[in-house]
């Protein structure tokens, strides 16, 4: 019932949306038509005001993106993962202090200076597994546990723990192995039990090839050679615990109001992962735990892009204003870093057709 309100929110909006001009659909002009395409949302006090999706969520078929068109959430996944480590430690099964070497059988020895907390806020030092992936991984990807089995078998750090802040794909694929390890659930199966079903989110899921299917799915594409190509996955892509989740507006809605509401973690839990973390001689470094922290117009901005072989979203909130932007996409630009500015484009639009109104 739930989702059935929440879905006739969203289509009353586009309707009254679409009965005037659209400066937001202006933004995203390139992605309108047969072009890979977005889903576009905000949320003000609880309510989705503003929904809107352009462009095909597959060009084959020539099907559109829709309010309930499923995007891979790539980084994006890293709050999901956190919250389940942070699920963990409130039941006490897992303290944030363990070190690496308590934690996996045979590792390293400078896993005895890596502690949990520094996996969730990148201080870890941790090397990137990316850079030993073979391009043969495409046929048989890595998973989780062949991140822990590549790791193992560096000797060394890019920094010790605690010493700078260096963005860890590899950090939170041990998180996912520790959320299995801790709870003794696979990782996907504890996020549904844990987090997606106690809050609705029916159609979000963190998705294993032959496994489990992800309904309404868009389909990655990539620009190249004047033409996009489909370009769904990497060799990377079967990693769940740093960007293996799938989600939609809806399902997102509902995640972000349970970020006010304390559904799953306590809010004094979820506040503390809004503060910026600590290197080790007490400089501010701005990111929280799965949270980029920045500021807009004196207001503090937590979010998070997702960047993968052709998908670029981001989750950007102002948690004062009770505001959210959200935009999922399925194509390989603009970079990462762009989504922000995309996201701010968007904000001042809608700052100005507030003063409009």
């Amino acid at each position: 019932m739930k989702n059935l309100i929440l879905l006739l929110i969203i289509l009353f909006v586009m309707g009254n949306c679409s009965e005037k001009s659209d400066p937001i659909a202006d933004i995203f002009r390139n992605y309108h038509g047969e072009n890979p395409g977005v889903a576009v949302a905000i949320i003000e006090n609880g309510k989705v005001i503003y929904h809107q999706s352009f462009g095909m969520a597959e060009l084959e078929t020539k099907r559109q993106v829709q309010t309930n068109t499923n995007f891979r959430l790539a980084s994006v996944t890293k709050q999901f993962t956190a919250t389940a480590i942070l699920v963990l430690e409130k039941e006490g099964l897992i303290d944030l202090d363990w070190t690496l070497d308590q934690i996996f059988e045979d590792f390293p020895e400078y896993g005895k200076g890596i502690q949990i907390h520094h996996l969730l806020n990148h201080t870890s030092g941790i090397w990137d597994y990316e850079d030993f992936i073979p391009d043969s991984a495409l046929i048989t990807p890595v998973r989780d546990q062949g991140v822990l089995e590549i790791i193992q078998k560096i000797d060394q750090t890019y920094f010790p723990a605690g010493e700078q802040f260096r963005y860890s794909n590899t950090a939170y694929a041990l998180l996912a192995l520790m959320v299995e390890k801790y709870s003794g659930h696979e990782f996907p199966e504890f996020l549904e039990e844990n987090i997606f079903k106690p809050l609705g989110m029916n159609h979000t899921l963190a998705h294993i090839k032959n496994i489990n299917t992800v309904s309404d799915r868009a389909f990655g594409y990539s620009w190249e050679n004047d033409h996009w190509v489909l370009k769904d996955q990497s060799s990377t892509s079967a990693v769940l615990g740093d960007g293996g989740i799938y989600s939609n507006v809806p399902d997102l809605f509902l995640w972000d109001q349970a970020l006010y509401q304390g559904n799953i973690l306590p809010l004094e839990t979820i506040e503390r992962t809004f503060l910026r973390a600590k290197l080790n001689d007490g400089s501010d470094i701005d990111y929280g735990i799965a949270w980029h922290i920045k500021e807009f117009k004196g207001e503090k901005v937590v979010y998070h892009t997702g960047s993968s072989t052709s998908f670029r979203n981001i989750f950007y909130r102002i948690p004062t204003q009770n505001l959210s932007i959200i935009i999922l996409s399925n194509r390989n630009e603009p970079e990462e870093e762009e989504m922000v500015t995309l996201a701010e484009d968007i904000l001042f639009k809608f700052l100005i057709e507030s003063k409009m109104d």
